[in-house]
């Protein structure tokens, strides 16, 4: 195909808008998933120059000698075949080019790519962005497209944020906003959204707000009557759901537990009944604590399946009885390295008729022994005195304890 005088006007090709002044040494450039490459002279057809290269991408090179398309589907029309032993030169031409802005020049013409169907950051908007867990190359197209066209980033580590971002090209600095400086940023971000920028929010890894900073700045934008969209992607307990094989439909997501001891206990007591999966999330020097909790407030029966470092290099995902746990992280130091997701499956069956702890006898026999004994110990005792569930009697002795204050 030539352009010059009379040329036919710029036309969408492969649903992406392109124009192409009118003149010699124009092209037009089909787009695919890897770079394109434009050539000149002799793969055009001579001075009118220019043709269209198939199966590329939406950033073009100038190349002075006929080169072959990466995965090019067809051929310049009017110019003998391209040589495929170039192929190796037009995708070195390529890699060197990723980062250019979609502007051609070819000859004496020029060639302007715009990707019409990506989205771009809108004014006065906030968007939640998720970004990879682990892998980088977990991410949306979408999430790149914004982060890459919005006026702000906010990070939860702007260390971590910015590896992501120049791996994606992404020149933008971000700005931080962390579980200490929320309430004061939020106010920045506001005044930034009323002004007409665009503020893209990501977290160290995965989703924002949850089990991460955001919840309060989501919040206060949406109490202003501004946007809030998110950009969903990584998470890493629904990744772990997915490869966890539980046999519960349903999950409850507790996320991080209380640091403290007691708090923490308490909680497990309150969800131990709950006839759904849990999902805990659990830093490498908690992770021994927190098994050793789950140990004692649940049937040790049920499932625990410990998944570690999901989507990095040394991931692993292991399914085992709850009562074998603890020997399972003594057993190798390394088992106790990385970032957890712990799911405890459904408890395996409902108490037998009888088995519940509301008898006179074990409501008696537990008001004595926390009298002289914390609940968890009490309800241990209690257990092993009448056969009945230890995490159903430790939430009895909770609630006894609570009476009498």
């Amino acid at each position: 195909m030539r352009l010059g005088n009379g040329a036919p006007p710029p036309r969408a090709i492969g649903g992406d808008a392109w124009s192409c002044a009118a003149g010699k040494g124009c092209a037009l450039i089909a787009k695919g998933g890897a770079s394109g490459v434009v050539t000149t002279g002799a793969a055009g057809g001579g001075e009118g120059g220019g043709g269209e290269v198939g199966g590329g991408g939406a950033i073009g090179v100038r190349a002075e000698t006929p080169v072959a398309a990466r995965g090019g589907a067809s051929d310049n029309a009017d110019g003998p075949p391209h040589a495929a032993s170039a192929a190796a030169a037009a995708i070195a031409i390529q890699e060197r080019a990723r980062d250019q802005a979609g502007r051609i020049n070819i000859g004496r013409g020029c060639a302007k790519v715009t990707d019409a169907g990506a989205p771009r950051a809108q004014p006065g908007t906030l968007y939640v962005v998720a970004t990879p867990v682990g892998n980088l190359r977990d991410i949306t197209l979408r999430a790149i497209d914004l982060l890459g066209s919005a006026d702000v980033i906010a990070a939860e580590d702007t260390r971590v944020s910015t590896v992501l971002l120049r791996h994606y090209g992404i020149a933008t600095r971000p700005v931080s906003l962390h579980e200490h400086n929320e309430a004061q940023r939020a106010s920045q971000v506001l005044d930034w959204l009323h002004a007409g920028k665009s503020v893209a929010l990501v977290s160290d890894a995965g989703t924002p707000a949850v089990s991460d900073p955001g919840a309060r700045l989501v919040a206060a934008v949406h109490a202003a009557g501004l946007p809030v969209v998110p950009v969903p992607g990584a998470n890493a307990a629904i990744a772990a759901v997915s490869a966890a094989g539980l046999d519960s439909e349903r999950f409850l997501f507790l996320g991080f537990l209380p640091v403290q001891a007691k708090a923490r206990r308490e909680l497990l007591a309150r969800v131990a009944k709950l006839p759904w999966a849990l999902v805990v999330y659990e830093a490498p020097h908690r992770v021994r604590a927190t098994v050793d909790h789950l140990v004692e407030a649940f049937d040790p029966r049920r499932t625990l399946v410990v998944a570690r470092e999901v989507t990095k290099k040394f991931e692993s995902i292991v399914r085992m009885p709850l009562g074998d746990a603890s020997g399972w992280f003594a057993a190798d130091a390394n088992h106790e390295r990385g970032e957890f997701v712990l799911l405890v499956d459904a408890p395996l069956e409902a108490p037998a008729p009888g088995d519940e702890p509301a008898s006179l006898d074990a409501r008696r026999l537990l008001a004595a022994l926390i009298e002289e004994l914390p609940p968890a110990r009490a309800a241990r005792v209690a257990a092993a005195a009448t056969g009945l569930p230890r995490e159903a009697l430790y939430a009895l002795a909770l609630a006894l304890k609570e009476e009498r204050r």
